[in-house]
């Protein structure tokens, strides 16, 4: 059993109050902005996979040491929008990106797309029942949203530098009813 000192708790105390607040320091100083970040979904571009108001956290580092793989979902920026954008990559450094009647090939061949639940090809609307091809320039990637007929995407915005890709969304942690990868 240990013996209590005079004034111990106290001590105990300050130190474990000060340990809290180098923890805070270190995760929202260092680790959040070089390691994960939190995200919020705003809108319906990839739905089913991602509903509004789901909130994912972003492996912010996973590209210091790789690059985007083909189907990964990823958080990038747009210098013109004051807000990140989320999409998945469908195409890599020199792929030939092309639509067909709503159906997505890579360099000429049809992908198998389960996640593109809804309606990708309406008339009314440019660029989901036919879009190119166009091949992705090197150092670039191609993204698009799971709900393609909603989804303003490389299409739309040309394709995402490299250097844009703030990371990977990796953990859906809210609502608690989804949690899971996304």
């Amino acid at each position: 059993m240990r013996a209590a000192r005079p004034g111990g708790w106290r001590r105990e105390l300050v130190e474990f109050a000060l340990i809290l607040l180098v923890a805070f320091a270190l995760v929202f100083g260092i680790v959040r902005p070089a390691v994960a970040a939190p995200f919020r979904i705003p809108s319906v571009s990839m739905v089913p996979t991602l509903e509004v108001g789901d909130h994912l956290i972003v492996n912010k580092f996973v590209y210091d040491f790789r690059k985007p793989k083909r189907g990964e979902i990823v958080v990038f920026d747009v210098p013109w929008q004051s807000d990140p954008l989320i999409k998945r990559v469908v195409g890599l450094p020199g792929d030939s990106i092309e639509l067909r009647q709503g159906k997505l090939f890579v360099n000429g061949k049809p992908q198998k797309e389960p996640y593109v639940v809804n309606q990708p090809c309406v008339p009314a609307r440019p660029k989901t029942c036919s879009y190119g091809p166009v091949t992705v320039p090197s150092g670039d990637f191609f993204a698009m949203g799971d709900n393609r007929a909603k989804s303003e995407d490389s299409r739309y915005i040309g394709p995402v530098p490299e250097k844009n890709i703030e990371g990977e969304a990796i953990l859906r942690f809210w609502p608690l009813g989804r949690v899971g990868t996304p």
